[in-house]
């Protein structure tokens, strides 16, 4: 059985968590980190373009993407750690939810965390990255919660009658 558990900054330890309690005898476990381009492109863009292309060695967008790469390492690391037994640690980047459906193919189970608004149940309980892959993820999907669930009282009133 390969298991993939996404790991995003705040939710990650319910993923590694939720693969210790609901899959311990997988074969293959992949943590799963995607880094986003967007910000150390802006950086780029910004100094080439406010502060000209002389000085490559002042670009901060070179600094970012050192900085994202060790925290993502460090991310990694420490989510290894807590599963406590064997895995591959992979990290990519690009748009979230296409690189977690991408790695997701081939997976029997792709496990994440809610990405919204976590007070009360509903729909909203997934950002729009999470409702993404939730609906093309190519295999069966887990999602946790990244503490406790909210209590029932928190769902929304049905809709009014026809």
């Amino acid at each position: 059985m390969r298991v993939i558990a996404w790991l995003v900054e705040g939710t990650w330890p319910a993923c590694v968590d939720a693969v210790r309690g609901h899959a311990p005898r997988a074969g293959e476990v992949v943590l799963l980190h995607v880094s986003e381009p967007g910000v150390p492109g802006l950086a780029h863009g910004a100094f080439a373009g406010l502060l000209g292309r002389g000085h490559p060695e002042r670009d901060p967008g070179n600094r970012l993407e050192g900085l994202g790469t060790e925290s993502a390492a460090q991310l990694l690391d420490a989510a290894a750690e807590r599963l406590g037994g064997p895995c591959t640690r992979l990290e990519r980047t690009g748009r979230a939810e296409r690189e977690v459906v991408a790695a997701a193919d081939g997976a029997d189970l792709l496990v994440l965390a809610r990405d919204g608004d976590r007070a009360r149940l509903g729909p909203r309980s997934l950002g729009p990255a999470g409702r993404f892959v939730v609906d093309h993820a190519p295999c069966p999907v887990l999602l946790v919660w990244p503490e406790s669930a909210p209590d029932v009282t928190t769902l929304p009133p049905p809709p009014p009658p026809a």
